[in-house]
């Protein structure tokens, strides 16, 4: 299959801080690939580089077979890009953005008001076309703005943070449209700190300062996972986590709800001596069990080791 976005060593710096370093990274024709990691950790400026609005520093970068230094405005024109911040204009209608967008995008006449009427319904907002996008709701304007992006019938798709600020629904919703942008053969880079997105991906590329730390399907990511996990069912949770923490082996401890997830190399010993501890410390203990791991587990696993890695750096 051929490769729509390719990378080498793709490095961007800001004075002193580098905030994208030595990116190798291949996205296959027709796939979503997701960028998960918190703020600051570099998807928003990797995805500028890739849209031609933000030069590298360093290394090498193809979209749609351009050269991101020497074919900007092209791939610009290519490419569809939905930013992290709202960008729409909100004193003109949703009908009225969307023709502005396909203006940008180099669309006249009968084919501009084509687009701008197919685009409505598609993201579902044709009986809303004449209302003004400031009172549109957040789900709303965030459906607009993949719309701006999808309007001019780009092969690519670049989609920072693209349910941000949307309802339950409306991410649902989002999510749908960019299945069937999918299905029609686009290409579809999407960031994201919603670890539950991120499983809707073919391929993630886990981000931490600037590198990826992780890259795979969600099935691969968490059957490569290099740590294993226990599930403690313990009260006072708070205290169970303390006494988890101080035992050899443990990796890492994470609290959900009256629930602990232990983290450790490996667990073949350790499930007796947390119970040994647990119940030495006036824990009550009611169940102690092996898990598989989520791909929030392995992102905070990737990310502890990250840590540790700069640490002794």
């Amino acid at each position: 299959m051929s490769l729509a976005i390719e990378t080498t060593n793709l490095t961007r710096r800001f004075g002193t801080l580098t905030a994208v370093a030595g990116l190798n990274l291949s996205v296959r024709s027709g796939e979503i690939f997701g960028f998960l990691g918190p703020n600051g950790a570099g998807k928003t400026t990797t995805i500028r580089m890739l849209c031609g609005l933000l030069l590298p520093s360093e290394g090498t970068a193809r979209v749609a077979g351009l050269d991101v230094r020497r074919d900007a405005e092209a791939i610009k024109r290519r490419v569809g890009y939905m930013s992290q911040r709202f960008s729409l204009y909100g004193d003109l209608t949703a009908e009225e953005n969307l023709d502005f967008f396909a203006g940008v995008y180099r669309l006249s006449g009968p084919e501009r008001r084509g687009r701008v009427s197919q685009t409505l319904e598609r993201v579902g907002l044709a009986d809303r076309r004449r209302e003004l996008t400031e009172h549109l709701s957040g789900g709303l304007k965030q459906r607009l703005a993949l719309g701006c992006a999808l309007v001019h019938s780009p092969s690519i798709l670049f989609l920072d943070e693209p349910t941000a600020g949307a309802d339950p629904p409306s991410r649902q919703r989002i999510w749908d449209l960019l299945y069937e942008a999918a299905a029609e053969g686009r290409t579809i880079l999407v960031t994201t700190h919603y670890v539950e997105e991120a499983e809707r991906c073919q391929t993630i590329g886990f981000m931490h300062r600037g590198r990826f730390i992780g890259l795979g399907s969600p099935e691969q990511c968490k059957a490569e996972m290099g740590e294993a996990i226990l599930e403690v069912d313990a009260l006072p949770v708070m205290q169970a986590a303390a006494v988890a923490r101080r035992l050899d082996g443990v990796t890492g401890v994470s609290i959900y709800g009256h629930t602990l997830r232990v983290f450790a190399k490996t667990t073949t010993h350790l499930r007796h001596h947390l119970q040994e501890a647990l119940v030495a410390q006036g824990v009550a203990v009611k169940s102690i069990r092996a898990v598989a791991p989520t791909l929030e587990d392995v992102f905070m696993s990737l990310t502890r080791g990250a840590q540790d890695d700069n640490g002794r750096g």
